[in-house]
This record gives C-alpha cells, structure tokens and sequence, in this order.
C-alpha cells in the first residue's frame, strides 16, 4: 500500500514463486521454529537447574540459546503467517524485524569468538582458565556481545529509517533483511551499503578469524594427546563445532559482504534459510545435548518432573 509517494506497509513474496511446495515448506518451516524453540529452552532450564553447569562454556551456551530464540521468533512466526494468511507486513514491522534480526545476527558471531576463545583457554591454558574465565570477566564479555550487536543493529536500523521507499513495496524475499530492502529504496544507498560492508569484515570475517585461530590453537593442542580415544573424541567435538561456526559465517559473509545489486532471489533465500531456521535448531544439538554432561543433568530433570 502507498501513501503518496511513500510505502507504507510491504508485501513480501516469500516463496509465493513455488506454489506447489506451500505445504511441504510450511510443514517444515513449524517443525524447524519447534525443534529450534523447545530445544533451546530445554537448555536453558537444564543449564540454569544444574548447579555442576554454571561453568563459564555453560553460559555463552546459555546466552546463545537466547540469541537462537529471539533469532528464529523475529523471523519464522510472521513468515508461517503470511503463507497461511497475508504476506503483507508493516512499515514499522518491517523495521522491528529487522532491529531484532539484526540484533540477534551480530550477538552469535560475537557468541562464537567468546565460546571459542573459552575453549582455548580451557585446553591450551588449564592453569589459568580460572583466572582468564572468571564470572566477573564472562560477565563483561556477554555485556561486550549484547552492547557491540545493540549498538551494530541501532546503526543499521537508523541508516534503514532514513531511506524512502518510493520505487515498489515488494520484497524478493521471506523476511526484512538489509539486502533486499536497499533495491527497493529511490535514495542513494552507498552509506548503508558501506556500514553494512563494514559490520561484516568486523563481526563475520574478523570473529570468524579469531574463531579459526582459536580452534587452530586447540587442534595443536589436541595433536599432543597421546590417548588415541582422546583424539578422537577432542577431534569429534571440534568438527562437530567447526561445521557450524563455518556455516554460519560463510552464509553470513556471502550475503553482506557483496553490493544490494547482486541479490539473487532464490539463491539468498536458501543461503538465508540456513542462518535464520537451521543454524539455531542444530546449535542445541551440537553443542550440548551431544555433550555427556549436559546429558546426565537432562536425566536429573527429567526424573524429578
């Protein structure tokens, strides 16, 4: 819908270009936003009702179940509506979509380099990891992760406000992301363009360089092991974590890193699918419910429910 020359709502096409497949993808689009929900809040509770868990690795788990959550309810809610119902979204819901997305993007790649670097200090530095991951300084790094996203997703919502939408209101996508709402503005774009390039090399590439460093550092350190059942579950652990993290920022990188010009409507939408819906259902599993502790304390709850 336009007020004059200015949008005032936004109609998304989602994947109204596969008509045949509506079910199929909604049917898949509930279960992913179930599993990703009820595993994430399994655990939180498990985590939080675990006394043996409150270890620093413990919570950056537990704040990057909250990123997940609050990730996968900004994006997959309003997209199973509009295939149900409309497909038509808000001016001002398009940019509390994108606020919350943004928001939750930036805090799991900052997530990922603090849970990498607490591994590399747990195995490359044991004597220390006392002192190096205290509350205090776990504290100060999640303040670090939530303030650095808060401050990146305010930038690029405010720079997003500024814009006019006065050329269509048609989204070639299922959601408001950066990309696709640059092609739709009749203004210069280049600042948005340039931030957005540049929250990319810093939150993505950067982090993700750190994060590979860190697991070199570690994999070094796993090589010395001399117990080849040792290695082998070191060696399972971190390329289960590495698939990942790898994942994860590559799509991210992919899609940020290049000019509004270049979008691609099906190609984005599936690189998307990955970082919005199934990166944050397969983090529970990978990261914790895989992991024997977490496990043993799952048992515990359970039994007592």
């Amino acid at each position: 819908m336009m007020n004059g020359t200015l949008v005032t709502e936004f109609l998304i096409l989602g994947f109204s270009e596969m008509p045949h497949l509506r079910v199929p993808l909604l049917f898949s689009f509930l279960c992913l936003y179930m599993a990703a929900i009820s595993g994430n809040l399994l655990i939180m509770v498990t985590i939080s009702a675990s006394p043996a868990l409150h270890t620093p690795m413990y919570f950056f788990l537990v704040n990057l179940a909250i990123v997940d959550i609050l990730c996968t309810s900004t994006i997959l809610p309003k997209l199973l509506d509009s295939m149900m119902t409309g497909r038509t979204i808000s001016y001002g819901g398009c940019m509390a979509q994108l606020f919350f997305f943004t928001w939750s993007l930036g805090a799991e790649l900052l997530l990922f380099s603090a849970m990498a670097y607490d591994r590399f200090v747990a195995i490359c530095c044991p004597l220390h990891y006392s002192a190096w991951m205290g509350p205090r300084v776990c504290a100060f790094l999640a303040g670090i992760v939530w303030t650095i996203s808060l401050t990146n997703t305010s930038v690029h919502t405010g720079l997003m406000l500024r814009l006019p939408f006065c050329s269509s209101n048609v989204i070639e996508h299922f959601f408001c992301e950066i990309p696709p709402l640059l092609k739709l503005s009749c203004a210069p774009t280049q600042l948005n363009e340039a931030m957005a390039f540049a929250a990319d090399v810093f939150l993505a590439v950067g982090n993700f360089s750190v994060t590979i460093l860190s697991y070199g550092f570690i994999v070094a350190s796993i090589l010395k092991i001399r117990s080849a059942e040792g290695k082998r579950r070191a060696f399972s652990t971190c390329s289960a974590h590495l698939i990942v993290v790898t994942m994860y920022y590559s799509t991210v990188i992919y899609t940020y890193i290049r000019p509004s010009s270049s979008y691609s409507l099906n190609k984005d939408k599936v690189v998307s699918i990955i970082y919005t819906s199934v990166a944050p259902t397969l983090n529970p599993l990978i990261y914790t419910l895989r992991n024997k502790d977490v496990k043993v304390a799952l048992r515990r709850l359970l039994s007592c429910c």
